[in-house]
């Protein structure tokens, strides 16, 4: 079977199944989740040995740490799988809402319901809890989906999908709801993309994968580029809470999209902050990059350059630019900003709310780290991606973002005159 059959075969099957979907009860598809989390437990050793052989061909190949990261599975990110599986199950589901219905003139009720997308295409790489939350989100907002993980995590990727299929049989559910690519052939991504049954794209991975992906891709595409996020530390900020934000927005994890990846300060900040935080970033082995007026601070830094406050780093790297003051701040995240995440820390509540307002990001903090762009930490359960587009959903892409609305009308005998 050539690989346009393949995809063929697949998109006919994810088209029945997102039929059967919509009138599936969320008892239903919340018993399917819990028996894929249960599963998920009890596969645990074959899990880690499948992600075991995939990290060991990762480093032969000498993907990059960060890559190596995001494909890396432990008993820690096990645990958090499932814990994710139990909450997407918890949450309230939101197809079938009905919203906004009221009577007009002539008699008749308009309102909208809440329905899902249709058939779905996840395309990733590296991270293999994405099978498994894009899977888990998909059902629970009645989409079917094909997924195409990338080739550096087949095994983990094969591993965690029978525990799928294995608790949507068990379910009673059609069990092509899901369905994986089970080819590492490039092909399958320039078919999926084009291919007539599938509603809408969502590309997780880097840069280069995504922008081919919007550029070639035939059906509407959910997507963010870069995460190129700021901290930004005002005049007026706490000191510990500046030290705090700046230093875990940074280190918590090296290879997330919600990384800061440069720091603003106000040159009239208390110098103690950047103090604590240069030596901090220094014991950490961060290396940093300052403009002109940071390296005449401190003289351990390397010299920043423009290409530098417009990467996404994904490492232990971060740029510090000293700026005049808020206005400063916010015109060069308008510049070299993706429309990520940004966060200030400021005591002052005026200049807080002054920079909600005039920074257009997905997600946009005061006094907290950009570490917490995440859709479980919004309550969303999981998130199938950080869309920094701003059609059709913007932000953490949780159950709601996967879902439309139609427009519903009930009458009892109208007729429009």
């Amino acid at each position: 079977m050539s690989v346009k059959e393949l995809i063929d075969v697949l998109g006919n099957q994810a088209k029945t199944a997102s039929m059967s979907l919509r009138n599936v009860s969320t008892e239903q598809k919340n018993r399917a989740l819990l028996a894929i989390a249960q599963n998920i437990g009890d596969s645990r050793n074959d899990i880690l040995k499948a992600n075991q052989l995939d990290v060991k061909n990762a480093q032969e190949k000498n993907l990059s740490d960060a890559l190596i990261d995001r494909l890396l599975l432990n008993e820690e990110r096990i645990d958090s799988i499932i814990q994710s599986l139990n909450q997407i199950a918890l949450l309230e589901d939101p197809v079938g809402e009905i919203t906004d219905l009221k009577y007009r003139p002539s008699g008749i009720q308009v309102g909208k319901m809440r329905v899902p997308l249709g058939v779905l295409g996840i395309i990733y790489e590296s991270r293999p809890n994405v099978t498994i939350d894009a899977s888990a989100l998909c059902l629970k907002s009645s989409n079917a989906v094909i997924l195409r993980g990338g080739s550096e995590s087949i095994n983990s990727n094969q591993a965690l999908y029978k525990c799928i299929q294995d608790g949507l049989k068990s379910s009673d559910l059609d069990v092509n709801c899901v369905q994986l690519v089970n080819t590492i052939d490039r092909d399958a991504v320039t078919t999926l993309v084009s291919n007539e049954n599938v509603d809408a794209i969502i590309p997780r991975g880097g840069k280069g994968l995504v922008s081919a992906i919007s550029e070639s891709s035939r059906v509407p595409v959910i997507k963010h580029l870069d995460g190129i996020c700021h901290t930004y530390i005002d005049d007026e900020a706490d000191i510990k809470k500046a030290v705090d934000i700046a230093f875990n927005g940074k280190t918590r994890r090296y290879g997330v999209c919600n990384a800061t990846e440069t720091l603003l300060v106000h040159k009239n900040a208390p110098k103690s902050i950047l103090e604590n935080l240069v030596k901090r970033y220094t014991d950490e082995g961060v290396e940093l990059r300052g403009c002109k007026k940071a390296l005449n601070l401190f003289s351990g830094m390397n010299s920043a350059n423009d290409d530098d406050w417009s990467t996404e780093y994904l490492a232990p790297i971060l740029s510090i630019k000293i700026v005049e003051n808020i206005d400063q701040a916010i015109a060069h995240i308008e510049k070299y900003g993706s429309g990520h995440t940004e966060s200030i820390v400021t005591e002052n509540i005026s200049t807080g709310r002054y920079f909600l307002n005039l920074v257009d990001s997905s997600s946009v903090m005061i006094n907290a780290s950009t570490g917490f762009a995440d859709g479980g930490e919004y309550g969303l359960g999981a998130e199938i991606g950080i869309s920094t587009d701003k059609f059709h959903v913007r932000g953490p892409v949780g159950l709601e973002g996967l879902t439309s609305q139609k427009y519903i009308v009930i009458g009892n005998g109208h007729i429009r005159g």
